[in-house]
């Protein structure tokens, strides 16, 4: 059973040390423990002081890309390495790594294909109020997309099973954090949380420069993987919201009608022709959202054969003809070169 632990990084030569310190060397149910940094275009010594620290594995990025894609490159990175189990921490040292432990023991059981470490925000003495209650409206919502009830679903300190991996395929490049919860809900993955005490702040946050643009990304996150896998809840909202905002012109001007002075109210029929217009709009992009809902899983289910064809997870006798004769001609492509 082989551990990867990736630790995204920009600017961390102060507080790396402090992260692979804490890493734990041993597990029990691990047969090996791999350390990965994703250097997502830092300018500082973070690479040299993980490679003085005994870290060999890396992933490095010329400029900054975001957190998103750093997850998506450090998975890809770490399923080559062959890794069974990944574990996501950070280069910030708010995260207890000892606590890795803890995170893997809910797969190593097989009782959980993803774990989430709930930070306990509302122990967290350096967030805000406010921020606190953002941080709890977001996991509700969130949960309510996937189907989930986890305390905690902005926290990036995760595991994740091999398996889970093949299924998950981020978008967002802000952050992976809800749009993964969301995927791996309606994808009826076994998701639980471990509650964990973060340590002390060491600096202000680099995805975000104030609380303001962190909940409009998020909520834009969010959003975009909710229309992808329910649009039908979005749009028929909509419509219904437009339909009857509509109805009530007509209404007003039918009794107006009655009182015998409708005629001068002629634009209660306008009004209310342009908003039952929009209800009708939005149950056409709502059928057409879940068309692609429903090609976007097909095109999920090749991507999957893909990832274990790449990976060394599927036998020849699991391939169809098409997968077959694409693993053949990548073969003689390597033979050749």
């Amino acid at each position: 059973m082989r551990l990867v632990v990736q630790v995204p990084c920009l600017n961390e030569e102060e507080t790396l040390p402090a992260v692979l310190s804490t890493i734990p060397r041993e597990i029990p149910g691990i047969d090996e423990i791999i350390v990965l940094i994703i250097d997502d275009g830092s300018t500082d010594r973070t690479v040299e002081v993980a490679q003085e620290h005994g870290v060999t594995h890396f992933v490095r990025h010329a400029r900054n890309r975001g957190l998103g894609r750093s997850f998506h490159d450090g998975v890809q990175r770490a399923l080559e390495l062959g890794a069974d189990i990944v574990v996501n921490t950070d280069g910030d040292n708010q995260y207890p790594q000892e606590r890795i432990t803890d995170l893997v023991q809910p797969i190593l059981a097989g009782t959980a294909d993803i774990v989430i470490a709930d930070r306990q925000v509302h122990l967290v003495e350096h967030f805000s109020g406010p921020k606190k209650w953002l941080q709890k409206f977001g996991s509700n919502i969130v949960n309510k997309a996937a189907g989930t009830d986890l305390p905690d679903a902005a926290s990036g300190f995760r595991a994740y099973s091999r398996d889970s991996l093949m299924l998950l395929n981020t978008i967002t490049r802000f952050s992976y954090c809800m749009e993964t919860i969301i995927q791996a809900g309606n994808k009826k993955l076994a998701i639980t949380s471990v509650p964990v005490v973060t340590n002390a702040k060491t600096r202000e946050s680099r995805l975000f420069k104030s609380t303001y643009q962190h909940v409009l990304k998020s909520a834009g996150a969010i959003m975009r993987a909710y229309i992808m896998y329910k649009p039908y809840v979005i749009f028929s909202a909509f419509a219904g919201l437009f339909g009857v905002l509509g109805l009530i012109p007509f209404v007003r001007y039918a009794v107006l009608q009655a009182m015998g002075v409708g005629g001068s109210h002629i634009q209660s029929l306008l009004v209310g022709a342009v908003l039952l217009l929009a209800s009708f709009l939005s149950v056409i992009v709502g059928i057409t959202g879940d068309l692609l809902r429903t090609n976007r899983a097909l095109i999920e289910d090749t991507l999957e054969h893909t990832k274990k064809m790449r990976f060394g997870m599927l036998s020849p006798a699991d391939e169809t003809p098409v997968e077959l004769a694409e693993r053949t001609t990548v073969t003689r492509r390597r033979k050749a070169s």
